[in-house]
């Protein structure tokens, strides 16, 4: 049914061809390369380094009503729950009222700015509502108290921690069906104040490098709010001999933030590529962003138990010629992803991109934004001088709808059809497995119909073309 565009190289830097294809296709491959002396990398979500979680559904909620072209509708509002890869537990709330979510998403810990968090103004008073509210502060009775609502239950306080939360994240006309829940809501409204965004639990930068055998390759920056991260080198490095160290060349296996580190790759050693990681167990922030690796409903993080967290650098090597190191993000401002190539080589890389061609020359850096829609999904890998691999896949969500889905005459009372299992009608305050807390009355068919159609019209393709430097010759 679907069909990709084959990336093909040249394996002669001289020579090289650098191709980009996007692949329609809802399937998400998930690796990394840690061995050096191949130069492929496997395909993996596009992810900065922090928590990966997958979603079990909204555990702890209640009622609430959307007010929306003069109809009311019944949603439930509440905490979702995820499990992290690599053990532990998150507590979220949702920031995209009217999308879905999807059963058992695949969610990454994300910048505000590469979600619909970077253009709110307001995305700083979120995380005020969430710094004051359950689950951080969890005695109800003095929440209720400070709030002056009277008894609150954990069903009610997280729906009206959850409405506080729509009215500025999307802006919604919604009010929390219990009396004292929307007192809640109302209290937590009128007493938010903008709050910086929380840094990420862990992260790498740049999170690609690249140059010449017998240098050290970087530096690589951590970037973290834990007390420490374990340090975790390429695979056969007996046989390999590269290493990670410090600026002064001493072997690294745990780091702190700040520290930066780098690639000792041998003289001699035959061109390639290869990675190490970082990871600690830690609680991520209150306040992170998660974001889909497919299109469902952006969450923001109420609560984490002791984490794993990770982070991957790439290096990138070769005795002579261009030496690319690449590495890309999410680009809400410009509707995009922005691909950035470095070149540590001694000869100019050339590629051609959506018709346009650039040169980085050696020892430059160019970035090129790749036009991505709302909403659709992009999975690109690039690939070059010799056998050298890199994916970038993802979905570009970048803002919430700000428009219900078509209703029915009548206001539904059931979850929106993406809803995990059975579960109690919306408003019921159960905690069964429902995994999602959004707008939409339509059927599962008709979602799962949704979703393919996002994923078709999401696909776009660009090619890159890897050039000689020598003029008249490809």
């Amino acid at each position: 049914m679907f069909s990709a565009i084959s990336a093909s190289s040249v394996r002669r830097r001289g020579a090289a061809r650098l191709t980009a294809a996007v692949l329609v296709s809802g399937l998400v491959a998930v690796g990394s390369l840690v061995g050096a002396g191949a130069a492929t990398a496997d395909e993996t979500p596009q992810h900065q380094g922090g928590a990966s979680a997958t979603l079990d559904g909204l555990k702890t909620y209640d009622g609430a009503v959307l007010h929306t072209n003069g109809k009311d509708q019944q949603l439930p509002a509440g905490l979702f729950e995820m499990t992290v890869d690599g053990g532990g537990k998150l507590k979220t709330y949702c920031i995209d009222i009217h999308n879905p979510t999807q059963a058992q998403a695949k969610y990454l810990e994300t910048p505000w700015d590469q979600t619909s968090l970077g253009a709110n103004r307001n995305a700083g008073k979120i995380r005020w509502i969430l710094e004051h509210s359950y689950p951080q502060i969890d005695d109800l009775a003095a929440l209720a108290k400070s709030a002056g609502t009277g008894p609150l239950t954990e069903k009610t306080a997280a729906a009206g921690t959850q409405v506080a939360i729509w009215r500025y994240s999307d802006g919604a006309d919604v009010d929390a069906s219990d009396a004292q829940a929307e007192k809640l809501a109302e209290w937590l409204e009128k007493g938010a104040r903008n709050v910086a965004e929380p840094k990420a639990s862990l992260t790498l930068e740049p999170g690609a490098v690249s140059g010449k055998a017998g240098d050290k390759l970087g530096p690589v920056t951590v970037r973290t709010d834990a007390d420490n991260v374990t340090v975790t080198p390429p695979a056969d490095t007996v046989a390999s001999g590269i290493k990670i160290t410090d600026k002064d060349g001493r072997p690294v296996t745990s780091a702190a933030d700040g520290t930066q580190l780098f690639f000792d790759v041998p003289a001699g050693t035959t061109d390639g590529v290869a990675s190490f990681g970082v990871q600690a167990t830690t609680s991520v922030p209150v306040g992170r962003a998660f974001a889909g690796v497919t299109k469902s409903q952006t969450q923001i993080l109420a609560g984490s138990s002791e984490s794993t967290v990770s982070a991957t650098a790439t290096a990138n090597w070769a005795k002579k010629g261009a030496i690319p190191a690449l590495t890309a993000q999410k680009n809400c401002a410009k509707g995009g992803v922005d691909v950035t190539a470095t070149n540590q080589g001694d000869e100019p890389f050339t590629f051609e991109l959506a018709g346009v061609e650039h040169t980085v020359e050696a020892g430059g850096s160019q970035t090129v934004t790749v036009p991505v829609g709302e909403d659709e999904a992009y999975d690109f890998t690039i690939t070059g001088p010799g056998g050298f691999s890199q994916n970038f896949k993802g979905v570009l969500d970048c803002r919430t709808t700000g428009t219900p889905a078509p209703e029915t005459d009548q206001p539904s009372s059931h979850p929106s059809p993406a809803s995990a299992g059975d579960t109690p009608a919306a408003g019921t305050g159960g905690t069964g497995d429902l995994a999602e807390t959004g707008s939409s009355s339509a059927t599962p068919v008709i979602a799962g119909i949704a979703i393919v159609l996002v994923v078709l019209g999401g696909g776009a393709v660009f090619f890159l073309r890897k050039k000689k430097a020598a003029a008249g010759a490809e």
